[in-house]
Formats: C-alpha cells, structure tokens, sequence
C-alpha cells in the first residue's frame, strides 16, 4: 500500500450542497468527529478538495 490519509470530519455538512454531503458520505464520514484512514490516490485528493473546509487531512506515520 501506499501512503495513508487521515481525514477527519471537523464541521457539518448541514446547509452544503448535496454534492458535497455525497463526498463526505462517500469517503465514510457521516457524524461530526468521524474519522477514516484511506490510501493517498488522486481520487482521494479530488473528493479531500471538494470538501477540504469541512475536514482536516494529515499523512499516517506508518
């Protein structure tokens, strides 16, 4: 595997575009406080964009 993300949900999706709330779900973060590990691909990055203001990203240590 390659590098990890650690991406954490840190503000509600409540009045965001629908778009946006698909992007979140999408990536597994669904309450506020969710976090997911997910491999670093150029799709994850895309998706991390649409809704980089909603979340924090940092890289895994492992």
């Amino acid at each position: 595997m390659g590098r990890m993300l650690i991406i954490k949900k840190v503000k509600s999706e409540i009045g965001r575009p629908e778009k946006q709330r698909k992007v979140l779900r999408g990536m597994g973060l669904v309450k506020l406080n969710d976090t997911v590990t997910l491999v670093d691909t150029p799709q994850i990055r895309g998706m991390i964009n649409k809704v980089i203001h909603l979340v924090s990203v940092e890289e895994s240590k492992e």
